[in-house]
């Protein structure tokens, strides 16, 4: 009872030290619950200055907070219409950082799609690389149809085939050079999130991306030019 009580009255003392507040920019940025030993002001501004403004146009909310989609999904982030769903729970600041360059890439794929993928270099690319995948976990004794590595849709089982049953561990060594990272390989949406943010969290560093996957490189060039999405 004194533990549950000492956690009520440190959430309360969070709440009532973290206040809603709109950036320069005009987010909206919303307390459900308390976030601990991270300055959101000052990550929030950080995404702002870093990221062209044409590519925050679709954002008009961020809520911080814990939600049912978070377990259900065995996420911790998730964008939908208009607004970003963070978790409260977050380890530091880059890792919030992170959260939130992911989700804006998937608030740009439904307004600019055809540019993304109209063209199927992305997605071709995308393919090519699931080719690989199978064959490697063929060879890991899981024999899986080649048909579900060429479907590029999310499928939340093959998702938790990667993340439960070879696991991102085995996973990261096994595609190392292939994708930039293990979640990439999960669907072609998060083929793309995964290099948009890449391409922000080491905006010096763009060697490794360029290298493995170059089409989605070039898109991404592409995509800090407004005049680009218009045409």
């Amino acid at each position: 009872m004194m533990l549950k009580n000492y956690l009520q009255k440190r959430q309360k003392q969070l709440m009532e030290q973290q206040s809603d507040f709109y950036t320069s920019t005009g987010l909206h940025v919303f307390f459900k619950d308390p976030v601990e030993n991270v300055d959101v002001q000052k990550v929030i501004s950080k995404v702002e200055t870093n990221l062209p403004s044409h590519l925050l146009s679709e954002i008009e909310m961020i809520i911080f907070g814990w939600f049912d989609e978070f377990e259900e999904r065995s996420i911790n982030a998730f964008y939908d219409g208009g607004t970003l769903y963070i978790s409260n729970i977050q380890d530091d600041a880059m890792d919030m950082y992170d959260d939130l360059i992911h989700e804006v890439s998937h608030s740009l794929e439904e307004p600019h799609g055809y540019f993304l993928y109209g063209d199927k270099k992305i997605e071709n690319e995308f393919l090519i690389k699931r080719r690989y995948l199978h064959d490697i976990v063929w060879k890991m004794g899981h024999k899986i149809p080649l048909a579900v590595f060429l479907d590029p849709e999310y499928n939340q089982e093959f998702d938790m085939f990667l993340y439960e049953k070879i696991g991102y561990d085995k996973l990261s060594t096994v595609t190392a050079g292939i994708f930039i990272t293990p979640y990439a390989a999960t669907s072609l949406r998060e083929y793309f999130a995964t290099g948009f943010t890449e391409f922000y969290l080491h905006p010096d560093e763009h060697g490794f991306l360029q290298k493995v996957s170059p089409e989605l490189y070039k898109k991404l060039v592409l995509l800090q030019n407004p005049e680009e999405l218009d045409n």
